[in-house]
C-alpha cells in the first residue's frame, strides 16, 4: 500500500508539471491572440481553464499511480501506461499547437487524436483497474468538450 501513494505521488507531479511546462504555450498569446478570436456562445470565461485543467491532470496522476502500483513488470499495465503516456504528450502538444503557433485547424488534428488515444487509455486502464478507468471520464468529457470548442473558434475563425 506504500508504494501505492509513492507511484501515485509520482504519477501526479509528472502530470502537473505536463500542465505547467503547457502553461507556457498557453501565456504566450491567451491574453493577445486568443482575446481576439471569434469564439462560440458556450466558451467559458478564462480564468475557469486553469483549475479546470489542475483538477484533470491530479485525476489523471491519481489514475495512473493506481495502474503504476499494480507492477509495471505485468504487460497490461505496460500497455495501459504506454497509453497514457503518450496521450499525455498530445495533451500538452495541443496547447503548444494551439496557442503557442496559433493553429486552430492544425490543434483541432491534434486534439481529434488525443481524444482516441484517451478512449484506448480508458479502455486499458479499466482491464487493471475500473477505479482508474472511472477516474479518467471527467478528463474524457473536458476533452470532448474541448474538441468541439476548438472545432468552433476553428469554424469561426
Amino acid at each position: 500500500m506504500k508504494n501505492r501513494y509513492k507511484y501515485i505521488g509520482i504519477s501526479v507531479a509528472i502530470c502537473l508539471l505536463v500542465g505547467f511546462l503547457s502553461s507556457f504555450a498557453t501565456q504566450s498569446s491567451v491574453n493577445e491572440w486568443y482575446v481576439e478570436l471569434n469564439k462560440p456562445w458556450f466558451n467559458p470565461p478564462n480564468w475557469i481553464f486553469a483549475p479546470v485543467w489542475t483538477l484533470m491532470y491530479i485525476l489523471m496522476g491519481i489514475a495512473a499511480g493506481i495502474v503504476w502500483a499494480k507492477g509495471f513488470y505485468h504487460i497490461w499495465v505496460k500497455t495501459a501506461l504506454y497509453h497514457f503516456g503518450i496521450q499525455l504528450l498530445f495533451n500538452a502538444l495541443w496547447s503548444i499547437i494551439f496557442f503557442g503557433f496559433n493553429n486552430t485547424f492544425g490543434a483541432l488534428l491534434v486534439i481529434i487524436t488525443l481524444l482516441v488515444l484517451l478512449i484506448f487509455t480508458i479502455k486499458w486502464f479499466k482491464v487493471v483497474n475500473k477505479t482508474a478507468a472511472y477516474l479518467l471520464i471527467p478528463y474524457l468529457l473536458w476533452v470532448c468538450f474541448a474538441t468541439v470548442l476548438n472545432y468552433k473558434i476553428w469554424e469561426l475563425n
